[in-house]
């Protein structure tokens, strides 16, 4: 009696389509580079076309196809290595961009500091004599002077009191000076000049370099005074006539009289 399969009824692929669903599979395998060398030895395994009496189709045996898998799972893994790598790459390199951005701006904020402490050195000023007044104003009048009026301020001060440049400069006169006594002038950084007289004794010499509040000297009464004091002058060359207001002339530079 003969026996009918029923319709609708899924049926277990045969051999034959297994072997020819399985050789689609490695044909698209060998085409991605997955199945290298492996495909010739796998095919080895298998009975010849002749001995099954099956359609020739190109089968694998299940421990060819787990070497396949194997094989497409170490791609993979070598190619998230490679990625991490990359990864791991592209962090350093930004890290090191970061670090020599901030290496930089740390550079030029210390270049800054150190020009903006210069230019504050530079322009740092300070009376002749901390805490002295001025006992005689600019352009006072009195026979006391060939002029006919004071070409500078007096400071008060006691013989022997420390006398300081009043900035940073360049000493282009230290000795006798005349009616100024012993006498320092020194060229300033600006370019104008100071002057400071009736000294009892001079501690610098001619092309020496000072810095504001540098002691150049001591007080005294030498030349032509009536009594101990210091004579300061304020000018825009470094000979007698060229004086200006020497109050005006520290004050403009920050000094409180």
């Amino acid at each position: 009696m003969a026996f009918t399969r029923a319709p609708g009824k899924h049926r277990r692929p045969s051999r034959t389509q297994r072997g020819t669903a399985r050789a689609a599979g490695v044909a698209a395998l060998t085409t991605t580079g997955v199945v290298g060398s492996l495909a010739a030895p796998a095919l080895a395994a298998e009975p010849a076309a002749a001995q099954t009496g099956l359609t020739p189709v190109v089968t694998l045996g299940d421990a060819v196809a787990d070497r396949i898998d194997a094989q497409a799972a170490a791609q993979h893994e070598a190619a998230r290595e490679a990625a991490e790598a990359a990864a791991r790459k592209a962090a350093e390199e930004t890290a090191r961009e970061k670090a020599a951005k901030a290496a930089e701006e740390a550079r030029a904020e210390k270049e800054r500091a150190a020009r903006e402490a210069e230019r504050e050195r530079l322009n740092t000023f300070v009376s002749p004599i901390p805490g002295s007044y001025v006992s005689t104003s600019y352009q006072a009048g009195s026979s006391l002077w060939s002029s006919g009026s004071h070409t500078g301020v007096d400071f008060h001060a006691a013989s022997g009191t420390p006398v300081q440049s009043v900035g940073i400069g360049t000493v282009v006169e230290a000795g006798w000076g005349g009616s100024y006594g012993n006498q320092v002038v020194i060229k300033m950084h600006d370019g104008t000049y100071t002057q400071y007289g009736h000294l009892s004794s001079i501690g610098v010499s001619v092309g020496q370099q000072v810095a504001a509040g540098q002691q150049i000297g001591v007080s005294g009464a030498t030349g032509n005074v009536t009594g101990a004091h210091l004579h300061f002058e304020a000018r825009t060359t470094a000979e007698y006539g060229s004086d200006l207001d020497p109050v005006a002339y520290l004050r403009a530079h920050g000094v409180n009289l």
